[in-house]
């Protein structure tokens, strides 16, 4: 591959608004950004574009009261104003706070609320869960007219307050910057899988994800074309991905699996991809992946606490196709295990949780993942210590379900677990007790407060739950 990016190290110096505007100078005209509705005409923005509109948006959102230090929610679906606000709101110095679309009223009054977000964006398919709890911008009515005039940005400030479920109880803001972002996509250029200006990504996610965002920071710094979904739809997948002439995307959680479930298509490796990096990428299944589209796929572990972490290269794939490895640590990370446990050190981490102690110990960040490191320095993952439960790529605490549960009048003890599931990785299930309460009376109470991805799904009824002597429910005996 001859084109190589313009990168140094001093990319990580720079904030996400002064590549915005390189990127502008540099590729005016080349596409930055697809939006493909899936039914019907796609939307292109070139890089000059995207420059000129998120000037529109800042300037239309700081009319609006928008200063800088805010914290903003964000809740649109896969739509160019998404990452438009994001970046509008880096060049006022506000930070964004993306809300799930599958939230409901509990989830969101606990965001909203934790984050201190006075202003939300939205469009009318949110107003009215939204209307009623905070001050509602809708996206259709900021008229992007007038353009933002740029100060110095900070590389420092913070620009996400992203929210990941806890270990304990409920979600919890991490606090990212632009240097964390930039770690980020600096890695992408650097390392494996080397992002140059003609590649074209994809990506299926939702926008209020990590995985959008930094393929958006990825683009911005490399020049590369971004293709964004509406949605991960594994019949038309592959459909989308040759019509886009795509090089590279990347996926997690249960879409392989989906993806393997379609029909065999005589077009399957009619596409320009090289590499594809899949979290969690199902070891029994790899090699599988590979041969039915005939191209690599790369086991990457990251967290939203941490970022880019781990990653299966080139010069290790083919060893490793298969082993469940993720990889060695990206150049910017340092691993070690403590009693099992995996801890993660190194720059372009969160700065920590909003409004909570500090997570890090002397500078380490401990993943609550169990692992293990062979004679290379390659990380295994061998289980987990934190109370969660990961369904089909979700981190869901089961505190979170399990106090939605306890505010329903008939139950008395409540406990959520995780059980196997051969799609999602991980199924929820609930043990309540719960005299005169069936599960179809606790699953809607639930779907009014939860997202649905938290609901559970398996309910078992007992006439009284096992208890520690500190009258905690004792799990391992469930």
């Amino acid at each position: 591959m001859a084109e190589q990016p313009l990168v140094d190290h001093s990319l990580i110096d720079h904030s996400l608004v002064d590549h915005l505007l390189l990127a502008a100078e540099r590729w005016p005209d080349r596409p930055a950004w697809t939006f493909d509705p899936g039914d019907g005409p796609s939307a292109t923005l070139s890089f000059l574009e995207v420059a000129q509109r998120s000037a529109a948006y800042a300037q239309a959102l700081h009319e609006r009261g928008v200063v800088p230090g805010d914290r903003v929610a964000v809740m649109l679906d896969n739509q160019p104003e998404f990452p438009l606000v994001w970046l509008a709101l880096m060049r006022i110095g506000a930070a964004m706070v993306p809300l799930n679309v599958r939230y409901r009223s509990t989830d969101v009054g606990h965001v909203l609320t934790d984050a201190g977000s006075r202003i939300a964006v939205t469009s009318p398919s949110y107003d009215d869960l939204l209307d009623p709890l905070t001050d509602v911008v809708l996206v259709e009515d900021l008229a992007p007219m007038g353009a933002w005039a740029q100060g110095l940005v900070d590389p420092d400030t913070v620009v996400n307050v992203q929210y990941t479920s806890g270990t304990t109880g409920n979600p919890k803001g991490c606090l990212l910057t632009h240097r964390y972002w930039t770690t980020l996509g600096t890695s992408m250029l650097q390392e494996f899988p080397h992002v140059v200006t003609a590649d074209v990504m994809l990506t299926a996610q939702p926008f209020f994800y990590l995985d959008p965002q930094w393929n958006v920071v990825t683009a911005l710094l490399s020049g590369a074309h971004l293709v964004a979904l509406d949605g991960f739809h594994p019949s038309s997948f592959w459909a989308k991905v040759r019509e886009h002439e795509v090089t590279y995307f990347y996926c997690l959680a249960a879409m392989p699996t989906l993806l393997l479930r379609m029909p065999p298509d005589p077009l399957d490796r009619a596409h320009r991809v090289r590499a594809v990096q899949c979290s969690a990428i199902p070891a029994a299944l790899h090699a599988e992946l590979e041969e039915r589209w005939g191209v690599a796929w790369y086991e990457a572990f990251g967290m939203t606490e941490t970022g880019a972490d781990l990653r299966v290269g080139a010069d290790d794939h083919d060893e490793l196709v298969g082993t469940g490895c993720l990889g060695r640590p990206a150049a910017h990370r340092q691993v070690k295990l403590v009693e099992g446990e995996l801890w993660l050190r190194g720059p372009g981490m969160m700065e920590g949780y909003l409004g909570h102690h500090s997570p890090f110990v002397d500078g380490w960040f401990p993943t609550g993942d169990l692992a293990r490191l062979d004679e290379q320095g390659r990380v295994y993952l061998t289980g987990r210590l934190k109370d969660m439960i990961r369904r089909s790529g979700e981190n869901i605490a089961a505190r979170e379900v399990e106090d939605v549960l306890l505010t329903h009048p008939a139950v008395r003890l409540a406990a959520v677990v995780g059980v196997p599931d051969e799609l999602r990785g991980e199924e929820v299930k609930a043990y309540v007790v719960a005299p005169g309460a069936g599960s179809a009376e606790l699953d809607a109470w639930c779907r009014e407060r939860l997202a649905d991805f938290k609901v559970p799904r398996f309910w078992e009824f007992r006439d009284d739950l096992p208890l520690t002597a500190s009258h905690r429910v004792e799990k391992a005996k469930l």
